[in-house]
């Protein structure tokens, strides 16, 4: 299956996700890429709408190419890469504290003014455009199910049939639109996969927010 984008994508998956339309769900986007969809999503089941902020380590030489993910309070996952590469302790935690500074100030640029929103006792969907090895999507994962959702589904558009065993390990479910056996990268599947700045998430969070805000005002 081809994409036309990630509109296109988002408004398949809220076809597939339907089933959580009235239940409120907090639909977080993996930035950056993944929170333009998570918004449509959001919209689409009438949810709440945020941010789970992990990052890929990767590599030596390789940086594209994920031996893992760290979320923003520090919890790191590896994959068996990391291990058949005999990647040193130094490096992990050279590559750990660098991308745990970008979430940082990820975080101080999406949500300046909130803490995260809280997922205890929700149904909680984690979206992501695409997945290759998994690292992240199962890095926000685990780092979502520590804070007790009462659901914890996953909703990517493509991923590798082997990486959907893995991560099923990690949800109550995991929607998806395509399993490709000729998987390469996430970005062939799309005809237009451009990349998503910080400045577009900032765009997204802070119409959700002027929204809210209009909300409550026409309540009062």
């Amino acid at each position: 299956m081809i994409f036309k984008d990630r509109e296109h994508a988002a408004r398949l998956l809220v076809q597939k996700l339907a089933k959580y339309q009235g239940q409120k769900p907090l639909v977080l986007g993996i930035p950056r890429g993944a929170v333009p969809m998570a918004k449509i999503i959001a919209d689409g089941l009438q949810g709440e709408l945020d941010v789970v902020l992990v990052h890929k380590l990767g590599a030596p030489g390789q940086p594209e190419f994920a031996i893992g993910a760290v979320d923003e309070k520090g919890r790191v996952y590896l994959t068996d890469v990391a291990a058949e590469l005999e990647i040193s302790a130094q490096y992990l935690a050279r590559e750990k504290e660098e991308q745990l500074e970008t979430l940082r100030r990820r975080r101080a640029r999406y949500t300046p003014l909130r803490s995260p929103i809280n997922p205890s006792g929700r149904v909680v969907i984690v979206v992501d455009n695409g997945i290759a090895t998994g690292a992240t999507m199962i890095a926000a994962l685990r780092s979502v199910r520590e804070q007790r959702p009462a659901k914890l589904v996953g909703a990517v558009a493509v991923l590798p049939v082997s990486t959907l065993r893995e991560i099923r390990k990690y949800a109550d479910e995991i929607v998806y639109l395509d399993t490709p056996e000729d998987f390469m990268a996430v970005g062939q599947y799309f005809d237009d996969f451009s990349q998503v700045t910080d400045e577009r998430v900032i765009e997204v969070l802070e119409s959700v927010s002027a929204g809210e805000q209009s909300k409550e005002k026409s309540v009062a």
